[in-house]
C-alpha cells in the first residue's frame, strides 16, 4: 500500500528521507526549490523546478517573495509596454491635481488594471540627501524617470542650498526645501512636510538618504505606493526594510564617495526591463539655462572686464563659504589663491575670470593678483551655469563648476587630491575633453603647478576662433 500511494502522489518522492541531505536545513532547502503540482500522468515527464535566487522584492516582507515570474507571459493589451500619458484635460485648470470639484479627503481617480499591472507612475517624489553637487548628479536619474514613465510629473525635496540646483532642470515641476539630513526637525516642519507629500498623492517616492527606521517612517507616512530608498549597510538599517517597497544598500556609509556613479543601484532599478519594455539607458547630465539667469551673469561679468567668449572660469578658491559647491565625498576640494594665481600668469590670449563664493573673498584676491584681477561674485549653481556657458573654458578643483563643464561640453581642466577621486568622479574624461590632474601625495594643496601650465594647450585651439 505504502508503495502504491507514492506513485500516485506527484509530490510524494521528493519527501522521502533520501531526499534531504543532513548538512542542508530544511529551512534552506525550502527556500531555495520550487514545486509544480501536476497530474500524476505528467509525473514520469515533469520533474520538480529549481529556481536561481533571483533578486527579491522586499525579504523583510516575505522571504519566498522572489520577484516576478520570468516564465509568465504578459501578453495582455493591459500590461504591455510604457504608460501613456494623460489625454485627458484637466477636471479643473487652475489645480495642479485636477480635481478640485471633488470633496476634500476623497480621490476620484481611480487606476485601471493595466496601470496597477505595468507600475504606472504618474506622480513621483524624490527626496535627495546633500549640496548643490549631489543634487546635481542626480539629474540623470530624473532624466530616467521621465523617459522611463512618459507623462510623469516629477516633484524634489531636498536642502535650501540644493533646492537652487532645480532651476537648471526643466523636468522638475516643484522643488520643496526641507532638509532630510537634519537629525533632529523642528516637530512643525516635519509633520508639515509629511502632510504635504500625502496630499500630493505620489505613485512612488525615491530618498537618497540613508534610512533607518526613522527616515522609513517619514517616507511610509506620505502614503505613497512604492517607497524606494538607500538604507545604512549595517545594523542601523534594522526594521527600514519592513515598511519600504524597495531597498539599496551601498558599499560605504557616505554615498557621495562613489563619485558621479553614486546613484547607479537606483538607476538600475529605474531602468529594469519589465513586461516588454527594454532595458532604459542611462541619460548623461544636462542643464538647462534660462534666458534671465544669461542676462544677469553676462552684466556681472561684463563689468567685470571681461568679455563673451574670451575668457576661463576659475572656480575652486579657498573659502569657508556653503557656496563653494563641494562634493560631501571629496572635502580636500579648494586651494588658496596664492596657487591660483601661479596657474592665472600662465594664461594667454584670455582673461581668468576669478569666481569667488563670498564678498569677504574679494580684497584677499585683489592683494594677491593686483590690478588684472576679474573677479565675479557667484553663490547659486544657475548662474556659475550660465557663466561657464560664455566662457571659453573651465579650470577648477571638484567642485560643481567641473560637472557643469561636462554637461555644457565645454573644455576643462579639473584637480584632484588623488588619482582615484579623478577616475570617480570624472569618469571618461577624454570624451568630456576634461584634463584630470591629480597631486602624487594624496593631498590637493601639492598639486603639480607646472602640469597644469602644460595641460592649458586645451584651450588653444579655441583661442583661435574666439
Amino acid at each position: 500500500m505504502a508503495t502504491t500511494s507514492m506513485q500516485n502522489n506527484p509530490i510524494s518522492p521528493f519527501l522521502t528521507s533520501s531526499s534531504f541531505s543532513p548538512s542542508i536545513p530544511s529551512t534552506q532547502f525550502f527556500t531555495t526549490l520550487s514545486f509544480s503540482v501536476v497530474h500524476p500522468s505528467e509525473t514520469s515527464c515533469r520533474r520538480a523546478k529549481f529556481t536561481a535566487n533571483a533578486k527579491k522584492k522586499n525579504s523583510w516582507l516575505d522571504p519566498f517573495d522572489y520577484g516576478d515570474d520570468p516564465e509568465m507571459e504578459y501578453g495582455s493589451l493591459y500590461s504591455e509596454g510604457k504608460q501613456d500619458e494623460d489625454p485627458r484635460p484637466p477636471e479643473d485648470p487652475n489645480n495642479p491635481y485636477g480635481f478640485l470639484k471633488f470633496p476634500p479627503g476623497f480621490n476620484p481617480e481611480v487606476a485601471s488594471i493595466g496601470s496597477k499591472v505595468r507600475g504606472d507612475v504618474r506622480r513621483c517624489c524624490c527626496v535627495v540627501s546633500g549640496g548643490v553637487y549631489e543634487n546635481l548628479l542626480f539629474f540623470p536619474t530624473i532624466q530616467l524617470i521621465k523617459d522611463r514613465y512618459p507623462g510623469v510629473q516629477v516633484d524634489v525635496v531636498t536642502s535650501p542650498r540644493g533646492k537652487q540646483t532645480y532651476e537648471l532642470n526643466k523636468n522638475v515641476r516643484w522643488a520643496d526645501a526641507y532638509d532630510p539630513d537634519e537629525d533632529f526637525p523642528d516637530p512643525a516642519e516635519y509633520t508639515d512636510m509629511i502632510g504635504i507629500l500625502k496630499g500630493r498623492y505620489y505613485d512612488m517616492i525615491l530618498s537618497t538618504k540613508l534610512a533607518g527606521i526613522g527616515h522609513a517612517a517619514f517616507l511610509f507616512m506620505t502614503s505613497s505606493r512604492d517607497t524606494v530608498s538607500y538604507v545604512y549597510p549595517n545594523v542601523n538599517a534594522a526594521g527600514a526594510g519592513v515598511i519600504l517597497s524597495q531597498t539599496f544598500t551601498p558599499d560605504r556609509l557616505n554615498l557621495s564617495e562613489g563619485g558621479y556613479h553614486m546613484y547607479h543601484q537606483m538607476l538600475d532599478w529605474l531602468g529594469r526591463p519589465r513586461h516588454k519594455v527594454p532595458r532604459q539607458p542611462v541619460p548623461p547630465l544636462k542643464v538647462s539655462i534660462s534666458r534671465k539667469l544669461k542676462e544677469v551673469v553676462e552684466t556681472k561679468y561684463k563689468n567685470a572686464g571681461a568679455e563673451k567668449g574670451k575668457f576661463v572660469v576659475i572656480h575652486g578658491i579657498e573659502s569657508d563659504s556653503k557656496a563653494s559647491m563641494q562634493s560631501r565625498g571629496d572635502t580636500d576640494s579648494l586651494l588658496p589663491i596664492q596657487v591660483w594665481n601661479e596657474i592665472a600668469k600662465a594664461i594667454r590670449g584670455v582673461k581668468p575670470v576669478f569666481v569667488i563664493p563670498h564678498e569677504k573673498e574679494r580684497d584677499d584676491v585683489e592683494e594677491v593678483v593686483l590690478d588684472d584681477a576679474s573677479i565675479v561674485f557667484i553663490t547659486t549653481p544657475g548662474q556659475l551655469a550660465a557663466l561657464i556657458n560664455d566662457s571659453i573654458g573651465v579650470i577648477a578643483t571638484n567642485t560643481a563648476a567641473i560637472q557643469l563643464a561636462n554637461a555644457r561640453d565645454k573644455p576643462s581642466i579639473a584637480l584632484f587630491c588623488s588619482e582615484e577621486k579623478g577616475r570617480l568622479f570624472v569618469p571618461n574624461a577624454e570624451e568630456k575633453r576634461c584634463v584630470t590632474i591629480s597631486s602624487k601625495t594624496g593631498k590637493l594643496i601639492d598639486i603639480d603647478v607646472e602640469a597644469v601650465k602644460s595641460a592649458l594647450q586645451i584651450f588653444e585651439g579655441l583661442l583661435a576662433l574666439a
